[in-house]
């Protein structure tokens, strides 16, 4: 089975189960190492119909290990998308009012130019021959996405984490584009902390013998255990010892006493091998490589003279933070120090700090406050949009 779901995941690099635009040499995506990516092509869902004003557009951002299929089945997964408990017809995030765009990311392995693509110039895939991606490539080429579909303004950006961080760029780079935009759980750039946690993750995956420089497929081989390892570190990230004590605390794992070895004595332990045996079966190991570099170079302030307030310098973008008391992975002074800036720049912002010891991932997780914040403010910029109910 899970040789089975590895083929879906690299037959999904080139032919994706989902529409895809591709870009000839006539527009290539400039990227911020000074290449140029050419020819490259975009995977994307939608969701809803665009209005005949094309003024009902959202654009949401993944995460990480997200991908584009935030309100479908995913097809290597057959799991409900990752985001459907909020978006679809009668949600929150309603897409019999709202025309929902959501692209994989320039970088990613289900569809969008990424490491497990094939690279034209030697039939193989491209491994690290690709350039190193950055926030604002992703979002440059998602800009290119939106020119497709005619849309001159987004009603809304939104996304967690790694998606947050899109959005912040977004609001920078393109703000007559955005109308509101709504960043959660995420920060203004990468701290040293979490890019120490990346770089753990990605020495696994390259001490994996399998991993063979990148050219794994080429060896017709995976580096499962790197990369399982390198997933099993940073979901815990993802977590809070609260939450960890509240499901797990100590508790033995099928097993009435300690078998004094190494076995998954302990639940959690269990547990957090199932998270790394599941993740390689849908992600690819390049690209995860590739994913948490593009995080740890980000930095928003230090791209506009090391003042983050110069970033959104005259924006008219409405802005919503979202931040969660146990998240320390992005903890709440992350958003506060963007509320600051916001505040400096004249901008309209509000924030919510959510009280949940559900950590980093709570933003995934069906948690009402979070709701009821998106709900009112998606609702407010509606009306100050135009859009009918």
């Amino acid at each position: 089975m899970a040789a089975l779901r590895a083929g879906k995941t690299n037959n999904e690099a080139d032919q994706p189960s989902s529409p895809v635009l591709r870009f000839g040499s006539d527009k290539p995506l400039k990227l911020d190492a000074g290449t140029l990516l050419s020819p490259f092509q975009i995977a994307y869902q939608t969701y809803g119909t665009l209005n005949d004003a094309r003024s009902n557009a959202i654009l949401v951002c993944h995460a990480l290990t997200g991908d584009q299929h935030v309100a479908n089945t995913n097809p290597v997964t057959g799991k409900p998308g990752w985001w459907e408990v909020l978006i679809g017809p009668g949600k929150i995030i309603d897409t019999n009012r709202f025309f929902v765009i959501c692209s994989n990311v320039i970088g990613g392995c289900l569809g969008s130019t990424g490491p497990a693509s094939t690279n034209p110039a030697t039939g193989k895939p491209y491994g690290l021959d690709l350039p190193v991606i950055t926030i604002r490539d992703m979002v440059r080429a998602q800009q290119m996405l939106i020119d497709h579909f005619g849309i001159e303004k987004l009603f809304c950006v939104l996304g967690g984490s790694m998606g947050g961080m899109q959005v912040l760029e977004w609001a920078s780079s393109y703000p007559e584009r955005v109308f509101s935009a709504l960043p959660i759980a995420t920060g203004a750039r990468h701290s040293s902390q979490n890019i120490a946690f990346h770089e753990v993750g990605r020495q696994a995956v390259m001490a994996d013998p399998d991993w063979h420089g990148g050219k794994y497929f080429e060896h017709g081989k995976r580096p499962e255990k790197g990369l399982a390892v390198a997933r099993m570190a940073a979901h815990i990230t993802y977590l809070s010892e609260a939450a960890l004590h509240r499901k797990f605390g100590r508790n033995l794992q099928d097993r009435d006493h300690l078998t004094f070895g190494f076995d998954a004595d302990f639940q959690i332990e269990s547990y957090l091998r199932h998270q790394g045996m599941t993740f390689v079966d849908r992600f690819d190991a390049n690209s995860y490589l590739y994913m948490t570099r593009s995080m740890d170079y980000f930095d928003l302030a230090a791209d506009h003279g090391g003042r983050l307030a110069d970033a959104f310098a005259g924006t008219k973008t409405r802005f919503c933070l979202v931040s969660f008391t146990s998240d320390w992975l992005f903890p709440t002074e992350e958003s506060r120090s963007i509320v600051h800036a916001l505040n400096a720049a004249g901008a309209s912002v509000s924030f919510v700090e959510i009280e949940t010891d559900r950590g980093h991932d709570a933003f995934l997780l069906d948690e009402p406050e979070l709701f009821a914040a998106i709900n009112g403010f998606i609702g407010s910029a509606a009306r100050a949009r135009g859009l009918s109910a």
